[in-house]
């Protein structure tokens, strides 16, 4: 008989793994995502990079006068959603990630700049119990809890930067800010747009999260108190030196978006 030989595709073995998974009697729940870079992408990042490399032009320390902020999930076994983090590409890939059927998890948000980090806060509602945020509570957050710590700040010379999220743009939220930031904001629909799809210019995306993922599991925390202890203690260790290195390693990628006309980072 003559030998046949068979092509053996990526979805063919993941459905060879589902089914020996299921044979052992687990139960495994999959997100299926595949996001494509938009045909308009890369124009947008041209754009927002030219803006802040003009305003280092006159003002060389402008870079430094951001506050970058962005949430991030934190599950109890591991894995972390850091929101904007996605597989970019120009193709719509079709990728598998494996999350938990009942996940235990923490909302966390952080707003970082060259002098510091404000945060961690931890969405939770009136009992104390772990929540994900929509526009009510990311409002409650900015009230009670960020626009007190700017008290510390010369919020006058800062900008606030945030993603484009729907409780990041609603019009409660953003004259919200407004009252404090003024036109000093870099949103979705704002004078200085921020373009989607570019975690690779967010230094919560790039560098925070995953840095604080490295350390929070390494002693294997069994309860959401232990974790978010872990995630607060990690973050307080993190030295103004080192985040002055992560600004300016954002410069450097202005540098590579324009030079590349909006391509992504590798």
């Amino acid at each position: 008989m003559q030998d046949k030989n068979i092509p053996i595709s990526g979805p063919f073995l993941i459905e060879i793994a589902l089914q020996f998974v299921k044979a052992l009697g687990c139960q495994v729940i999959y997100s299926q995502f595949g996001l494509a870079i938009h045909q308009n992408d890369h124009q947008a990042r041209r754009r927002f990079v030219e803006w802040p490399q003009y305003e280092i032009a006159v003002v060389p320390d402008f870079h430094k006068r951001i506050l970058f902020s962005d949430e991030a999930h934190f599950w109890l076994n591991g894995y972390v959603n850091k929101q904007n983090c996605r597989i970019w590409s120009e193709a719509n890939l079709q990728v598998y990630v494996e999350t938990p059927l009942h996940p235990e998890k923490l909302t966390v948000w952080c707003a970082l700049w060259a002098g510091g980090i404000i945060g961690p806060y931890f969405f939770k509602n009136d009992e104390g119990h772990n929540v994900t945020v929509n526009g009510d509570r990311y409002r409650a957050m900015i009230t009670n809890f960020f626009i007190p710590e700017l008290n510390n700040h010369d919020v006058q010379e800062l900008w606030f930067q945030q993603d484009g999220a729907t409780c990041h743009t609603a019009r409660a939220t953003i004259d919200l800010l407004k009252d404090t930031f003024g036109d000093r904001l870099i949103s979705r629909f704002e004078p200085v747009n921020s373009p989607p799809r570019s975690c690779d210019l967010t230094p919560l995306d790039y560098f925070l999260w995953s840095y604080v993922q490295s350390l929070v599991y390494a002693d294997k925390p069994q309860t959401l108190d232990h974790l978010e202890d872990n995630i607060r203690r990690v973050i307080d260790n993190i030295r103004p030196q080192m985040l002055e290195k992560v600004i300016e390693n954002w410069t450097s990628r202005l540098d590579y978006i324009r030079a590349s006309r909006g391509s992504h980072m590798p």
